[in-house]
């Protein structure tokens, strides 16, 4: 038989049980309601069980969430001890090389700044497996606060109940050019002399897009463009075709180059958007995620774009 659920599924489950409460047992483990509500239906799908009745009224355990209860208890008892028996240092160690912390990050800074970050510590950081999640930037706020991910290294703006967020640099808006354009003679560019290239920008309604237009109202300029796109590779790919200019954060664009891509800063005024870290609000990180986020933290203050 399969095992489809984890121990995040079955705390859940005690924790609802225990409790009486959704919300209650939200409140317990310190994530969203609807996180736990998403760990009971997948308990429930991979059980092949109903576990709760539910009304709008009332929540009671059915008789086979009864029954599954004590067997779940056990389970979290037997992983507790197992765990407490890695107080060795020997397997403390190798636990260690064993552990997996997952990051649910932006994909622009999965792609450039977390890998030269980690590049950068090389042997100096914890012998541990890490899952990078590279989402949009609502979905990492969600991934986080559903527990999904250990923590995240987002943008200003992703704030939610129960999220904390700590900033580390800033991210600058530049303008991505092929390596022989007229404008690699420039050591910057204004906005306001954008307007005669054929302009590739953030879809309309992204959240970089909003930031870039409400930065540009205050100085009543407006932004003529050629293309929208959603992804930044395709800004990148058609600026490699040389179908025009691209505005893209300085993270998107690789250090290394990127297929005959340069960048300019982009002044008057400068728009940024502020790199952080988002963890769950009152929740401590594992030792091991805890290490990883400092040396993270670090090395994006020390990258500041």
């Amino acid at each position: 038989m399969r095992i489809n659920f984890d121990f995040g599924d079955l705390e859940a489950f005690v924790a609802v049980f225990e409790s009486g409460s959704f919300q209650r047992a939200a409140e317990q483990l310190a994530i969203s309601q609807s996180a736990i509500t998403r760990r009971i239906q997948k308990l429930e799908t991979a059980l092949d069980v109903i576990l709760f009745e539910r009304t709008t009224r009332s929540l009671r355990a059915t008789l086979a969430g009864k029954e599954f209860c004590a067997r779940a208890q056990a389970i979290l008892d037997d992983a507790g001890e197992a765990l407490r028996a890695l107080g060795d240092a020997t397997l403390r160690y190798r636990h260690q090389r064993n552990a997996v912390v997952t990051i649910a990050t932006v994909r622009t800074l999965a792609q450039n700044l977390i890998p030269r970050a980690l590049k950068r510590n090389g042997d100096n950081g914890p012998l541990v497996r890490i899952n990078l999640l590279d989402l949009f930037a609502d979905e990492v706020s969600n991934a986080v606060l559903s527990g999904e991910a250990d923590f995240g290294i987002g943008f200003l703006g992703m704030q939610e109940y129960g999220l904390d967020f700590e900033y580390l640099c800033d991210d600058p808006f530049v303008l991505a050019i092929p390596q022989d354009h007229e404008l690699a003679q420039e050591k910057s560019i204004r906005w306001a002399d954008l307007a005669s290239y054929r302009l590739i920008v953030p879809q309309k309604g992204s959240g970089n897009r909003l930031l870039i237009d409400n930065a540009l109202a205050r100085r009543r300029i407006l932004l003529d463009w050629t293309f929208q796109v959603r992804h930044f590779s395709t800004a990148l790919g058609l600026v490699q075709s040389g179908l025009g200019v691209a505005v893209l954060p300085a993270t998107a664009i690789s250090p290394f180059g990127d297929g005959g891509v340069q960048s300019r800063p982009i002044v008057e005024p400068v728009v940024c958007r502020s790199i952080g870290g988002v963890r769950r609000s009152g929740k401590s990180l594992p030792q091991i995620a805890e290490n990883l986020y400092r040396i993270l933290a670090s090395e994006c203050r020390a990258a500041d774009p």
